[in-house]
């Protein structure tokens, strides 16, 4: 029962489109683990951005997790938005497809605590930060 009763180590992020200044709905990520350094990545769980460009219903981290990853499939997102633009006469985008299809991120974790990791993302650029 200890294990149950005690503070469990959690994610969650959220994705903010920096060029339209709204929300990125619609983003798949993939979340992994790993304890110690040298560990193998281990898949955990697998969610999509809310309208809000939030993901909260990520699986508590397992215990022993040192080490988390989480990966932000964008080139999908970019594309449809790209023929969105389009659509709506909206200047071009300098290239096609999405300079980052992906963005990956990894950081340390302690246990008992939350983590909130923000994704600031345009087409030509990321930013990362551990939010609250």
């Amino acid at each position: 029962m200890s294990s149950e009763t005690a503070a469990q180590t959690s994610v969650s992020t959220h994705i903010l489109d920096t060029s339209v200044g709204r929300p990125a709905e619609g983003v798949a990520l993939t979340l992994s683990v790993r304890s110690g350094g040298d560990g193998a990545w281990t898949a955990h769980g697998a969610s999509k951005t809310d309208a809000d460009g939030r993901c909260k219903d990520l699986p508590a981290l397992p215990e022993g997790t040192t080490h988390v990853r989480i990966e932000f499939e964008t080139e999908a997102y970019f594309v449809s938005h790209q023929q969105a633009e389009e659509q709506q006469d909206a200047p071009r985008v300098r290239d096609s497809g999405a300079f980052f299809p992906e963005v990956a991120i990894t950081f340390a974790v302690k246990p008992g605590e939350h983590y909130h990791v923000p994704l600031l993302l345009n087409p030509f650029g990321y930013s990362v930060y551990r939010g609250s």
